[in-house]
Formats: structure tokens, C-alpha cells, sequence
């Protein structure tokens, strides 16, 4: 499961700037859609850590709001480039 949060939370980043990269606003919506489920994977498996014992309850909210961070942020640039 450790591994699982790890490569999902991981590939948050990268498909940001991937999209960036693409040099189209499209392309970029695309990624940052990837970037989104992303976090939500992460929301997901935090649940099931949470639910196994895994990790407390402090540790779940804090990681947790953090994915919602992304999750607010990427909507909001993907929401912004639908208007360009």
C-alpha cells in the first residue's frame, strides 16, 4: 500500500509539468486531469490506511487535506485554461 500512495503521489508533480510542457492548453488540461485523479488515488488508499491501522488519524487528515490542496489547485487550472 506504502508503495502504491508513493507512485500515485508521485505522479502528481510530473504530469503538471508534462502538460506545461506540451506548449498546448489542451494538452495541458489533459495532464493536469491526470494530476488530479492522482490525488484522489492518494485520498483513497489514505482511507484504507486509515482503516487498516496503518496510520492515525492526525497523519490521515494532514495528508488528506494536502491531496485536497491538489485537488482545489488543478481544478482551478483547468477550469482557467477552459476560459482562454
Amino acid at each position: 500500500m506504502a508503495d502504491q500512495i508513493r507512485r500515485a503521489a508521485g505522479s502528481t508533480m510530473p504530469n503538471i509539468v508534462e502538460g506545461f510542457d506540451s506548449g498546448s492548453d489542451v494538452e495541458f488540461a489533459r495532464f493536469l486531469r491526470y494530476s488530479y485523479r492522482s490525488a484522489g488515488e492518494v485520498q483513497s488508499h489514505l482511507y484504507a490506511a486509515l482503516d487498516l491501522g496503518y496510520v492515525d488519524r492526525e497523519v490521515f487528515d494532514r495528508c488528506y487535506a494536502m491531496c485536497g490542496e491538489v485537488k482545489n489547485t488543478t481544478a482551478g487550472l483547468i477550469k482557467y485554461l477552459k476560459t482562454m
